[in-house]
């Protein structure tokens, strides 16, 4: 057992022993350093047993003077120097820290962490739930490195699961924004940029990209990027049917890959590297490549959708060769690749499985059809065709002239809304409300007035009012405030809430020129939304109308109110 594995299991152990006995003692040329020095030591020490003492160090210092930021990017300095047992253990620290600090950016960033730390062990499903949470908290930020660096990492989700059209569009952005803002990422975005060129058969641009890559890495001066794009031409070259250039570039790259530890793009070059030799007819050259795709899945548990056809290149070979024994072997780890991507993805296993298990059937079935259908039906469908369409056509026309007309409508009536709440002569009639029998009716009263209050001092318009937090507010009993909202404003909360934010908007825009030249977004925030989203949905439920339409027909009334 070498230095490093000793201090990991050290760590790990220390991990788990209960907090008030947790206290690392820090060595005394290190007690007066600062977080800065204690970084920049661990960093240069990286991956070397020696950074372990300045990464506890640091995190020992944030505990001692109580300073949660700084914890957390303690233990987020562990969980990317640690082994994959403790990465996640450390990730999960950080998530801890964090979310003491009560910001959000400290908190996304924690999230994106151990999603990243996930995805490094091909745990997609656990990445993804952990992206989706980051995404929460950085949606409410202006941190864009952040933002973006989520935006990459949902990329490759999305290149994984086959969704290569989403990915691409979704790495331009990040591929645009990197580029001048970190280097690492930037390559690293492109290069991924190059692998989804491949998958949409594109291979001229994924060439392209590739050459430009390697450029850059000389460029920028990160060299250890190159092996990337290396493996990514092989793979390319492959597609091209350029067999020998795929093994020499593929074989160039995986000691390197094996060094970085990356078992997955290992497993991929291995798999391509037997599919050459394979299509150039040396069966038994390949052999080994394809079995070692195979160890890979038994040791890391790692399989691409893509490279579940190595089992049917197996699964071949040896029934050709009449040996049951293995032939056997490869169909159980056929059934369990599919059980492991079944739970992963639903969606692809779905498409494999059904070209896998019955496609000679259904071409036999649908060439059939295709007889069929031009020898006894082209002309007749065809004129149905052209009914249907002609059909959606008229009907698609009727309910947009029917909803502009409903449109106009709701539009006028709201500015007669408005124009009656700014008549002082013109008083609404209030509907006198029942006694509510099961509230005393001094807390109703009590209730009632704090709500007046609410409305006029205009406090809705704070961010993520929840029936919690303002019968906090009020200091009196949630139930009693929900069924006193229900019985006298004839609302849920949320809808009041909403209501009472969307008449506010609805008051700005008739009066402010300026604020109809704000975006959903930002009229989401003037009333406090915490989504763009929700603030569409409350718009269009409370008026009957989107928030554009309302904002384009106010501008033709060319109100001179300011």
């Amino acid at each position: 057992m070498n230095q490093n594995q000793t201090f990991a299991i050290f760590l790990f152990l220390f991990h788990l022993v209960p907090a008030q006995q947790k206290e690392y003692k820090i060595p005394d040329s290190l007690k007066n350093k600062s977080y800065d020095y204690l970084d920049d030591m661990a960093y240069g020490l990286k991956d070397s047993s020696k950074a372990t003492i300045y990464l506890y160090s640091f995190l020992q210092k944030a505990k001692n003077e109580k300073n949660w930021k700084e914890i957390a990017n303690g233990y987020s300095n562990l969980s990317n120097q640690s082994s994959d047992k403790l990465t996640i253990i450390y990730a999960d620290s950080t998530i801890y820290a964090a979310k003491k600090t009560n910001d959000n950016i400290l908190i996304g960033s924690a999230y994106l962490s151990k999603g990243i730390a996930y995805y490094s062990l091909k745990q997609h499903n656990y990445a993804l739930d952990n992206y989706i949470i980051a995404h929460s908290y950085l949606a409410t930020t202006t941190d864009k490195y952040l933002i973006y660096k989520l935006m990459y990492n949902i990329a490759l989700v999305k290149y994984y699961l086959g969704y290569y059209d989403e990915a691409i569009s979704l790495l331009k952005q990040c591929v645009s924004y990197f580029k001048n803002e970190n280097p690492r990422a930037y390559l690293n975005s492109l290069h991924f940029l190059g692998v989804c060129y491949n998958k949409i058969g594109n291979y001229g641009l994924s060439s392209e990209t590739n050459i430009l890559g390697i450029k850059e890495c000389k460029k920028l001066n990160i060299p250890e990027m190159e092996v990337y794009y290396i493996h990514s031409q092989g793979i390319n070259d492959y597609f091209k049917q350029n067999y020998a250039s795929a093994i020499k570039n593929i074989e160039y790259s995986i000691k390197e890959l094996k060094e970085k530890k990356d078992f997955g793009n290992e497993s991929v070059g291995y798999f391509y590297i037997g599919k050459s030799y394979w299509k150039t007819e040396k069966y038994e050259t390949a052999l080994p490549y394809l079995k070692k795709v195979d160890q890979l899945f038994n040791t890391k548990g790692y399989l691409r959708p893509d490279l579940r056809e190595v089992y049917e290149i197996l699964i071949n070979y040896y029934k050709a060769k009449d040996n049951p024994e293995i032939h056997l072997y490869y169909v159980d780890q056929l059934l369990k690749a599919d059980r492991m991507l079944n739970e992963t993805f639903k969606y692809l296993v779905g498409k494999i499985n059904k070209e896998y298990y019955t496609q000679e059937l259904l071409i036999d079935k649908e060439n059939l059809k295709r007889e069929l259908f031009i020898k006894n039906y082209k002309y007749s469908v065809l004129i149905g065709f052209t009914s249907i369409i002609f059909s959606g056509f008229i009907i698609v026309t009727h309910r947009n002239l029917r909803n502009k007309k409903i449109y106009k409508k709701r539009f006028e009536e709201l500015m007669l809304e408005i124009n009656d709440s700014k008549d002082k002569s013109k008083t609404k009639e209030k509907k006198e409300k029942p006694i509510m029998l099961d509230i005393n009716s001094e807390t109703v009263a009590i209730i009632l007035k704090l709500l007046d209050k609410f409305e006029n001092e205009k406090k809705y318009l704070d961010r993520d009012w929840k029936l919690s937090t303002l019968s906090a507010f009020f200091n009196h009993n949630p139930t009693y405030l929900s069924a006193i909202i229900h019985h006298y404003k004839d609302k849920r909360f949320n809808q009041y809430i909403n209501d009472l934010k969307t008449e506010y908007i609805i008051s700005l825009l008739y009066s402010n020129k300026l604020v109809r030249k704000y975006n959903n977004k930002a009229l989401a925030e003037e009333v406090g939304f915490s989504t763009t989203e929700r603030f569409a949905k409350a718009f269009k439920k409370k008026t009957g109308i989107s928030a554009a339409y309302f904002i384009e027909q106010i501008k033709k009334e060319d109100t001179t109110l300011n």
